[in-house]
């Protein structure tokens, strides 16, 4: 058993990584709303000022994707941290493992950050895209919401939905030893969550990259997809809400950001 002043020590520590944790999400939320308000957007991404989107480049936009994933992606992580510490208890797990994963997910999600910019920046160059971050045809846009809505119905993100899901079965099968290997598995974590959850951060071209409401609606979709209980259950009839919602938009041409 271990001494009490270390047990008292370690728990301190823990309520510290999550008491940061936490503080991360909420500040990356905090930026992300001031810099819509200083580019002349509102909450739904339109322009109500000056818009200062035209003067992104590619850095400045993997800034912002990359903070948007922080603020995004960092809350479907609960589960999954939560699960490495209790094998801190249970098993031979570590609080610099619990970092190790953090960071790799972390990783991951900063590499999809640099390939949706590009991708941004090459479809605003050959004008299929506004300075918003905006597709300008609605074909194109419905098109993408069917397609994510559809991807919701296939055995890859099922199978990927399933690691997100359950991230204890993912580290009994993978299980890696110290910070490095805290590094590796949460690289593999990362990788099973850009693919279960690319196309919600797509339909930023059709909501607007920098739109509140829309990365306030894909967060809590993906997080609750994660949800133990309910997850499975809400997979399906999301995508066919996407669905919907692509054909509405083609039949209607509605724009979704006014």
């Amino acid at each position: 058993m271990e001494p009490p002043m270390k047990i008292f020590d370690r728990s301190l520590i823990t309520s510290f990584l999550w008491l940061s944790f936490f503080a991360l999400i909420l500040v990356s939320w905090t930026y992300l709303f001031s810099m819509t308000k200083m580019a002349g957007l509102d909450l739904a991404g339109r322009t109500v000022g000056m818009s200062m989107m035209d003067a992104m480049k590619f850095s400045s936009l993997f800034w912002m994707w990359s903070v948007m994933m922080i603020a995004m992606m960092f809350p479907t992580m609960v589960p999954t941290l939560r699960s490495y510490q209790d094998l801190i208890k249970s098993a031979n797990g570590s609080l610099i493992g619990w970092i190790g994963v953090l960071l790799g997910y972390l990783v991951v999600w900063l590499c999809f950050s640099g390939i949706i910019s590009g991708i941004q920046i090459g479809l605003t160059s050959i004008g299929f895209m506004n300075s918003l971050g905006v597709l300008k045809s609605n074909r194109l846009a419905s098109i993408l919401l069917i397609v994510v809505g559809l991807f919701q119905f296939t055995s890859l993100k099922d199978y990927c939905h399933g690691v997100c899901h359950s991230p204890m079965s993912y580290f009994l099968s993978h299980w890696r030893l110290g910070g490095l290997g805290g590094v590796r598995m949460g690289i593999g974590l990362g990788v099973f969550c850009v693919g279960c959850c690319w196309g919600f951060m797509l339909l930023g071209f059709v909501c607007g990259f920098m739109n509140i409401l829309w990365m306030g609606l894909a967060t809590f979709a993906m997080v609750v997809e994660k949800l133990p209980q309910l997850g499975r259950f809400i997979k399906k009839p999301l995508g066919g809400l996407l669905i919907l919602l692509g054909g509405f938009l083609a039949l209607n041409n509605f724009n979704l950001i006014g």
